[in-house]
């Protein structure tokens, strides 16, 4: 046993092991946001020096007074290569721009002053002052708790123990490896005292003492690990930057869902506006051009704090569910930017700030823990500065470092894509390059159309593998949607309001309910909520071989050509039929949970999606058994044009209606509600067909330019309740006033000679 005198000279170090005030080397872990910078020896230190100090703040020199403070000092003591390199690193970083470090605890303040220029980085210089009076009550006074401990050793080395009372100080301190303060510094997190015991720490892989690592063990039945006093120790989680890269497969599926996600989120910020395109740019760190996507919109920006937020991976979830907001996960930015490639860069603009985000795996690579660098600006109209009541200015000039580094943009680029908020005020830019790869290409190839807008060879993005999704029943091998960015944005949203660019130039939306022939609008109740289902047939699906529900979401495609019923089964029943759905109020549950994927591409298995599936296929059967199901004949193949015709206004963005027989082909490629045939001003309302009427009209010709187009006969309005089997069969007969029969050409094949 230790006699009490012994235990009360000696100090608790974080509870490691027992070291003695008196030496005049003490070694010391030094990090930065808990990361090792290097493991240092105090020379001349004061009593009761915790072993660890993290630095919490980094300031000028000006504002620091050290009149009356004590000194000691500090020396490199690194345990590896890397040590080495981050102490010079850490020091001439303090020495260029002449600043202070500061570790806070709870008894002490330490400030590592820079060195002078002549210096050789070996003894830096400390100054300290006591900012509270330890109370000896407070403390570990072991002398009057009574307590006496015992430090055990293996057997091997118990006679020793016995020979001599005390630990030699030169081995206990040795034994303190740069792991075991690493762990004690994760443990504390919320108790800077470091006199806060651990519970367990593990033997120094390769340490010559780890052999002969020491136990204490108490007479008393409760170990002196065990904090009797003191705030509560919290464990908090490290983001590995490989996680970047996990994110990212969110999307690996298909890769037009991590542009959707970027979509969404200017819909979000109610953007008029988004451009999306691919262009070449000189990455002087590559020594060469490199590809980059820009997604840029006019919407209202984003805030310090929101860029912030943007970061995190994944937020709380809102109670209330809001039909026209889309992002609602957390993750869409992250999963997205990092699907489409390695590094992103976020330049965003509110009415008065200004802030730039770098979410990077080049720049994280090697490191033990996730840096995402931001730095925001304060905005008064031309006016703009450093906000430094967000961040403090050294910080804003790391960053800003750390962003020209390992980007392709520096001052210059910068304020030229900063120029592009001149007429907006507000919006958004994103940048992404590494793009991903496909073998020794990219997964994306990009054509810029024709110049001077034409419409008849536009710009687009395509996936360079055109493999078409996988879908039960799925026969075509012709689905645009699937590997053209233009398609699949002409119908991402339910009601378009958003002009969208790609390469250039305008996509044009294509309101599928408004481009159908033999339109019906089914209504059903599920699980006691009620579902509205538009069927038609559209000619160009029909030429493609295609079919199926696209099932929107909050006003977003989530599923697209979806087969229920017959379809699935039969690659020819329900050709050319498509159907649109919302299914909001079916997928919300009311509580901020709904049965959505975070990736926005399909539905969770649950009860009211399995409801769903089985009301669509019985609906759609029934619709395609009374419409197409029985053999009419048509002539020449003639073609069937929608029921309506629409087109959609370049300044309100609302959808008009076409006069019957209006030929669409006169219409320009941008058109304004005074032009004709609407000629009305933009204020007027969006017309809409009544709800419960089935619009049947005349089977027409007019695609094409060489056929001789119908008269036109008119449309019939027929209510849904009062439409039965006869009306339809004359309704069928109204528009196929002479349908042909089948006649077979030759002898039966039973007849055939051989």
């Amino acid at each position: 046993m230790l006699p009490d005198a012994d235990v009360d000279n000696k100090i608790p170090t974080q509870g490691l092991r027992y070291a003695d005030a008196s030496d005049s080397e003490y070694y010391i872990l030094l990090t930065k946001d808990k990361k090792p910078i290097c493991r240092t020896r105090c020379l001349n230190p004061p009593e009761h020096l915790p072993h660890h100090w993290n630095v919490n703040d980094i300031v000028p020199t000006s504002k620091i007074i050290l009149d009356g403070m004590s000194h000691c000092f500090l020396s490199p003591a690194p345990e590896c290569s890397r040590d080495h390199n981050e102490w010079r690193r850490f020091l001439i970083y303090l020495q260029g721009r002449d600043m202070v470090a500061i570790a806070k605890f709870k008894f002490w303040e330490f400030y590592i002053l820079p060195p002078d220029q002549t210096s050789n980085f070996t003894n830096i210089r400390v100054a300290y002052k006591m900012e509270k009076t330890r109370n000896a009550s407070n403390g570990r006074g072991h002398g009057e708790s009574g307590r006496s401990c015992q430090v055990v050793r293996p057997a091997a080395t118990k006679a020793n123990i016995n020979d001599s009372p005390t630990l030699p100080v030169n081995i206990v301190k040795e034994t303190v490896s740069r792991e075991n303060a690493c762990i004690q510094a994760r443990v504390s997190d919320t108790s800077e005292d470091n006199f806060s015991p651990v519970l367990k720490f593990s033997p120094v892989v390769g340490d010559r003492l780890s052999s002969e690592s020491t136990i204490e063990t108490c007479s008393r039945p409760e170990p002196r690990a065990v904090k009797q006093a003191g705030p509560l120790e919290k464990n908090f989680v490290r983001a590995d930057p490989s996680y970047l890269q996990t994110l990212g497969q969110a999307h690996s599926g298909w890769i037009f869902g991590a542009i959707a996600e970027l979509v969404d989120n200017s819909r979000d910020a109610k953007a008029t506006k988004l451009e999306i395109s691919i262009e070449s740019i000189y990455f002087k760190k590559a020594g060469k051009d490199i590809p980059m996507l820009s997604i840029i919109d006019d919407g209202h920006g984003m805030t310090h704090r929101d860029v912030v937020r943007m970061t995190y991976f994944g937020h709380k979830q809102p109670d209330a569910d809001d039909p026209n907001r889309i992002g609602r996960f957390g993750v869409g930015f992250k999963t997205g930017a990092m699907r489409l490639g390695k590094d992103a860069l976020v330049l965003t603009q509110t009415a008065d700030s200004r802030s730039i985000a770098f979410l990077s795996q080049s720049l994280n690579q090697g490191k033990d823990n996730l840096e995402i660098p931001i730095v925001s600006y304060y905005r008064k109209g031309q006016f703009m500065e450093l906000d430094t009541v967000v961040q403090s200015e050294a910080t804003a000039k790391y960053n800003l470092k750390s962003i020209k580094e390992f980007s392709p943009f520096n001052k210059y680029l910068i304020g030229e894509k900063a120029g592009l908020f001149q007429d907006k005020c507000t919006g958004t830019q994103i940048y992404i390059w590494n793009l991903d790869q496909w073998g020794s290409n990219y997964c994306l190839e990009w054509d810029n159309g024709l110049n001077g807008g034409s419409s008849f060879h536009q710009g687009d993005i395509l996936i360079r593998s055109r493999r078409i999704r996988s879908r039960p029943g799925q026969i075509s091998q012709k689905v645009p949607l699937d590997y053209s960015l233009r398609s699949y944005l002409e119908v991402i949203f339910l009601v378009p309001r958003m002009k969208i660019y790609v390469q250039g130039s305008l996509v044009r939306s294509r309101p599928l309910a408004k481009s159908l022939n033999k339109t019906c609008v089914e209504t059903g109740i599920i699980m006691g909520k009620s579902a509205h289902l538009t069927l038609g047939r559209c000619q160009l699906e029909w030429e493609q071989m295609n079919c199926g529900i696209f099932l929107y979401w909050h006003g977003r495609l989530i599923e697209a050509y979806k087969r229920v019923g017959g379809m699935i089964h039969n690659g020819d029943t329900g050709r050319g039929v498509i159907g649109v759905i919302d299914v909001s109020d079916l997928m919300d549950e009311g509580n901020g949970l709904v049965w959505v994927h975070n990736n926005k591409q399909g539905f969770l298995d649950c009860e009211p999606y399995a409801r769903l599936e089985e009301w669509l296929g019985k609906v759609a059967d029934e619709y395609w058994d009374n419409k197409f199901d029985s053999l009419n004949v048509v002539k020449d193949g003639a073609l069937y044009k929608p029921d309506q015709e629409w087109v959609q206004c370049n300044k309100c963005r609302k959808w008009r209606m076409l006069d019957p027989g209006f030929d669409t082909k006169s219409l320009p490629v941008e058109w304004f509600c005074y032009m004709k045939p609407f000629e009305g001003l933009c204020d007027l309302p969006e017309q809409k067909v009544d709800a419960g009427v089935v619009t049947v009209s005349a089977k027409r010709t007019g695609y094409d330019s060489r056929e001789n187009s119908l008269p036109f006969e008119g449309i019939a309005t027929i209510k849904v309740e009062d439409m039965s089997s006869d009306s339809i069969g004359l309704s069928r007969m109204a528009e196929d006033s002479s349908p042909l029969k089948r006649i077979r050409r030759g002898l039966p094949r039973a007849c055939k000679k051989v």
